[in-house]
């Protein structure tokens, strides 16, 4: 069969460094001046990247991390500040969100079995990334935050949190909403926000444990085993208001102060 060509290394992407080697894709966010955040150009060059995918049915993993010194910090504030001084009515900010509740809804639903291998700090827009691959593996030195209520957002960001819900249990994931506690590695893997917990040099052995048996499998049994998972997923999320997130997020930041 012949594939159209999956975007190189060379490609002009702003903020991913993206190898491929086989069946394998790894995908690596790129860091800011601010630190490991997702910004526009993430969120664009991840869209771009996964819908590459789908006519390539011969990638059979992609495997997401960061070369921060965090995974990730969570969405970038300073365009959001950016994005409401442009447009106080919030059109532009609505169009951010979007883009944000694309790649979340495009990385749950590509074919290839997607896997997150997490490091460092690991909050609020990125746990809820992180949160819709399908394997997590995390180094025993990550710390995980929701920070959205402390800050004085909903947490609305990418459809995540039907998704978390799902992942993590509706008692306890909205006890950390709530109380935007930080929790370690060890609480992510009892909740099942993380499968593996390893140390950080040997995250990357933990990882390839999965990589290796993954990339042997029928593509085809994959492919189906993920759809029946989705179907699961979705019917447990039933009264999910992922489509609002854009609406909710955007209203809160544009609602006037007392």
């Amino acid at each position: 069969m012949t594939h159209s060509p999956l975007p190189s290394p060379h490609f002009p992407y702003k903020a991913l460094h993206v190898e491929y080697d086989g069946p394998v894709l790894r995908v690596r966010l790129l860091p800011t001046s601010e630190g490991s955040t997702l910004t526009v150009a993430a969120l664009d060059d991840l869209t771009a990247l996964l819908h590459s995918l789908h006519d390539r049915p011969d990638v059979r993993v992609l495997l997401l991390s960061s070369d921060g010194e965090d995974f990730c910090l969570g969405a970038d504030r300073g365009e959001y500040r950016a994005a409401l001084a442009e447009d106080p009515g919030g059109s532009v900010m609505r169009r951010i969100a979007d883009k944000a509740y694309r790649v979340c809804d495009a990385l749950e639903n590509t074919h290839a079995v997607t896997i997150a291998r997490l490091h460092g700090k690991v909050v609020g827009a990125g746990l809820a990334l992180a949160s819709f691959c399908d394997l997590r593996a995390g180094a025993d030195d990550c710390r995980f935050r929701m920070p959205e209520i402390g800050i004085g957002l909903p947490p609305a960001w990418g459809g995540a949190m039907g998704r978390l819900i799902v992942e993590g249990g509706a008692a306890r994931i909205r006890e950390l909403m709530l109380t935007c506690e930080t929790f370690d590695a060890e609480t992510a893997q009892r909740l099942g926000l993380l499968h593996k917990v390893a140390p950080l040099d040997g995250l990357d052995a933990a990882v390839s444990a999965w990589v290796r048996p993954l990339v042997r499998r029928s593509p085809e049994a994959l492919t189906l085993t993920k759809r029946m998972f989705a179907g699961h997923s979705r019917a447990a999320r039933t009264a999910d208001v992922a489509l609002l997130d854009a609406h909710l997020l955007t209203a809160q930041l544009t609602a006037p102060r007392p």
